[in-house]
């Protein structure tokens, strides 16, 4: 374990996924579909290289879980990049990070897992900061709320699907059938409305590919190097971030509603991660 170059990745990985997720805002003139698209497409370039670099069979063995992730995943994916036409960034970052909720739910029912009442407090302050964002932020329209949330339960599904695959794939393969499928389906969907990129924008376009696969990348190192109860916390830095990215570079409005909305969401949420690396130390 080294808790430094941890730290380092990891910090790493969530500046590349604030750049990412700024790029996606600032170009909210294309499509949610033809996003996704450019994003996939050039995070391709690195995991198919990646594969056949290693020889690790492309179409991998667990082939009908590998495509719901990619179905369920690439969904997730249209479904946030249209909320970001509807909201300030740090705000719609900050509510995808619900998921968790969704997840905890899905693994009550799909695995039989447990969740103890404690962690249901937990859920419910993050809950009531999604309500403080909606009701008290103006900013927050209801179609980019319901568009974010659901986007939320997708990803809560993901990370079901991911559990259950386990270790019996390698994680490029899982990220490379994702990538594939969200890439059909954003480049299908993009075909209906298509605005073909000038200038500078084929190269931001392309970029998002790029901070999506290294944003990935280095948050795997990451939990590969440092223990997840000092790692994992890092992640929600993602939402400052982008609060300062949306107030500097795209001149977005927060009101102290939606601090404090965020802060709820992501308290509750890290009580969570300290009570379950109680639990397993126990």
């Amino acid at each position: 374990m080294d808790l430094k170059k941890a730290i380092y990745f990891m910090l790493l990985s969530t500046l590349a996924f604030t750049l990412m997720n700024g790029l996606l805002k600032f170009l909210t003139s294309y499509s949610a579909y033809q996003m996704v698209f450019f994003r996939s497409l050039g995070s391709l370039f690195f995991t198919f290289g990646f594969l056949l670099n290693r020889g690790i069979p492309v179409l991998g063995t667990h082939r009908k879980l590998l495509i719901l992730r990619g179905l369920v995943g690439s969904t997730s994916m249209v479904l946030f990049f249209m909320a970001l036409h509807y909201m300030p960034l740090g705000s719609a970052v900050g509510l995808r990070y619900i998921a968790p909720i969704f997840a905890a739910i899905f693994a009550i029912l799909l695995l039989r897992e447990k969740v103890k009442p404690i962690q249901w407090l937990f859920f419910i302050i993050s809950f009531l900061g999604v309500l403080v964002l909606k009701g008290l932020d103006r900013n927050v329209p209801l179609i980019g709320l319901a568009l974010v949330l659901i986007a939320s339960v997708f990803s809560g599904l993901v990370y079901i699907i991911i559990r259950k695959i386990g270790s019996r794939e390698h994680p490029v393969v899982i990220v490379n059938y994702f990538m594939c499928i969200a890439t059909i389906i954003g480049g299908v969907g993009a075909i209906f409305n298509w605005k073909t990129p000038v200038g500078i924008d084929w190269f931001l376009l392309s970029s998002l590919g790029v901070f999506g696969y290294f944003g990935q990348l280095f948050m795997t190192k990451a939990f590969q190097m440092g223990e997840t109860n000092a790692i994992a916390p890092l992640k929600y830095l993602e939402v400052f971030f982008a609060v300062i990215v949306g107030v500097i570079f795209l001149v977005e409005e927060y009101v102290i509603w939606s601090f404090v909305g965020m802060a709820m969401i992501i308290g509750g949420l890290l009580l969570n991660i300290w009570f379950k690396q109680r639990l397993l130390k126990k």
